[in-house]
């Protein structure tokens, strides 16, 4: 096969992926729209039994759409997830290409990124008693249906593949941990202007705490604490009798997470009265290089034979479905998705130009990772 048909062949299935891509993401999929998440799943169904050989399926997994293509006791396990945190109608155009950029809500995290991996399947005949693609509907939620799910399989399998997006092309062999809080403070209402001194006012008390919970981050070690959410009050003539605050707490190492979880279950109200909640804990354990640097190596060889540049890679703070994997002693690459930028933003983009180049690269490990 010369250079030419070489191209035409490229050219044919970047239209076809195009196409592809289209569909899925003008089929927004909230995670909190349960519905939207069954169609988006039926829909990459849909794609992948025109596409591959040996049918797909959709799953169900605690009452959450799944969608499942491949063995059931995978020696390598390709992961991704279909939701997205965009809204129905929230995010304009739904679908743009300009250029070389394509715009949508979850083109990059990351409907492309599975996508790719169902294109990187197709060069793969009669791979399926080895790879399993599985894609989720809540991991944008902190995957609390699906995580027993991807541990069972992670379990056994040689390689965990994570088809999240890349970081200005390099795939991540680390991620923070995550932890969540809900801190409720119990006061008691009383007339703002009338009698004050009667009331436990959950508002000030809410704000010492912020106070104490900011000076838990470290950042030498890469260790945030921030509180996001609070709601506090009834109106505005009325002490507060309760406040609730969230708090996101992240960092690369699992001691710094547990060192946060003690301080936060610790908290003690200062106000006479005044009761105090903490609920939540540890989600996602950190992702460490130890878990990744190994398929990282290989995918760099692998790369360097069908004559790519290195890729690289990079330490970040968001977490993924890849640091369930690592939790359980899989060998995790995680990053293995879409090239571009702007998750969670309105500039959410994917570059078409890196997208048959990451199937290629995609195919090749994958079959490197089988030959094995």
């Amino acid at each position: 096969m010369n250079g030419q048909e070489v191209g035409e062949i490229r050219q044919t299935s970047t239209v076809t992926f195009l196409a592809d891509l289209r569909s899925l993401v003008e089929c927004e999929s909230p995670t909190e729209d349960l519905a939207a998440c069954e169609r988006v799943i039926d829909l990459a169904v849909e794609i992948a039994n025109r596409l591959l050989p040996v049918p797909a399926f959709k799953e169900e997994e605690s009452g959450r759409p799944i969608f499942w293509w491949g063995s059931r006791t995978p020696k390598v396990l390709v992961l991704a997830h279909l939701d997205t945190v965009w809204p129905q109608g929230s995010f304009t155009p739904l679908w743009q290409v300009e250029d070389d950029v394509i715009r949508g809500p979850g083109v990059f995290d990351m409907k492309a990124g599975f996508l790719q991996a169902l294109y990187a399947l197709n060069n793969l005949p009669g791979c399926q008693d080895q790879v399993a693609l599985v894609a989720t509907s809540d991991e944008e939620v902190g995957s609390q249906k699906s995580r027993d799910l991807i541990q069972r399989l992670s379990r056994s399998a040689k390689a965990v593949l994570v088809l999240e997006s890349a970081l200005d092309g390099k795939v991540k062999t680390a991620r923070k941990g995550t932890s969540n809080y809900q801190v409720t403070v119990h006061g008691l209402a009383a007339h703002a202007g009338l009698e004050p001194e009667k009331g436990i006012n959950a508002t000030v008390e809410i704000a010492r705490l912020v106070l104490q919970i900011i000076k838990l981050e470290n950042l030498e070690l890469g260790t945030t604490v921030v509180p996001t959410l609070l709601h506090s009050g009834s109106t505005t003539n009325t002490v507060p009798a309760q406040a609730v605050l969230h708090v996101d707490s992240r960092s690369f190492t699992l001691a710094e997470l547990q060192r946060v979880e003690v301080a936060m279950k610790e908290l003690a109200p200062t106000l006479a009265g005044a009761k105090l909640e903490v609920t939540g804990g540890i989600n996602r354990p950190p992702l460490e290089f130890s878990a990744t640097k190994v398929l990282y190596q290989k995918l760099e060889e692998v790369a360097q034979a069908i004559g790519m540049e290195p890729i690289g890679h990079a330490a970040v703070g968001g977490a993924s479905d890849g640091n369930f994997a690592a939790a359980v002693g899989a060998p995790t690459l995680d990053g293995l998705g879409a090239v571009g930028g702007g998750a969670h933003a309105d500039h959410e983009h994917v570059l078409l130009s890196s997208i048959a180049p990451r199937i290629e690269l995609l195919t090749a490990f994958i079959k490197e990772l089988i030959r094995e």
